[in-house]
C-alpha cells in the first residue's frame, strides 16, 4: 500500500521527460506518496494523454526534442489556463537568467532533486487540492 508521506493528499499527475530513467524515477517517487501517475516521453505524447484525462498537475522536463517543456506548458495553459505546471530541469539557473519565457510554469525544481523538493513544489502549486470524495460519503441533512 502506498504511503502518503503525510505531506500532501494524492493527486493525478502527468510526468513528461524524454529520458526514461528520469521519468520512471519521478513516477516511483510520486507513487510512493500515493499519487496516480501517468507518463509521456515527449510533448506531443503528453498532449494526447492530457487531452484524454483530467490532471491535478503536470510535471515536465525543459530540454526535450521537438517540443520543449516551456512550449508544452504554454500549450497546456492555452487549453486549461488554471492547470498547475512544475518544471524539473538541470538548466534552472540558465533559464532564470535568460529571456526564455516561463510564464506558464508555476514552479521550477532544479535537477538533481530530492523527493522532499518535489513535495514542496507540488504543495505550492496545488495548495487547495482536496482528494476526490467517494460516492456515498456525504452526510445526510435533516
Amino acid at each position: 500500500m502506498p504511503k502518503t508521506g503525510g505531506a500532501i493528499s494524492p493527486r493525478r499527475i502527468l510526468i513528461v521527460d524524454d529520458e526514461p530513467f528520469v521519468c520512471d524515477a519521478v513516477k516511483l517517487m510520486l507513487e510512493f506518496d500515493g499519487h496516480h501517475v501517468e507518463t509521456a516521453s515527449n510533448g506531443k505524447e503528453a498532449l494526447k494523454i492530457f487531452e484524454k484525462g483530467k490532471f491535478d498537475l503536470v510535471v515536465t522536463d525543459w530540454k526535450m526534442p521537438e517540443m520543449s517543456g516551456d512550449q508544452l506548458a504554454d500549450t497546456i495553459k492555452n487549453l486549461v489556463p488554471e492547470q498547475p505546471i512544475v518544471m524539473i530541469t538541470a538548466h534552472a539557473e540558465m533559464l532564470q537568467s535568460t529571456n526564455i519565457s516561463l510564464k506558464s510554469v508555476d514552479a521550477i525544481v532544479p535537477k538533481p532533486f530530492l523527493l522532499d523538493d518535489l513535495r514542496k513544489a507540488i504543495a505550492k502549486v496545488t495548495p487547495h487540492h482536496e482528494p476526490e470524495k467517494k460516492q456515498g460519503t456525504r452526510k445526510r441533512e435533516g
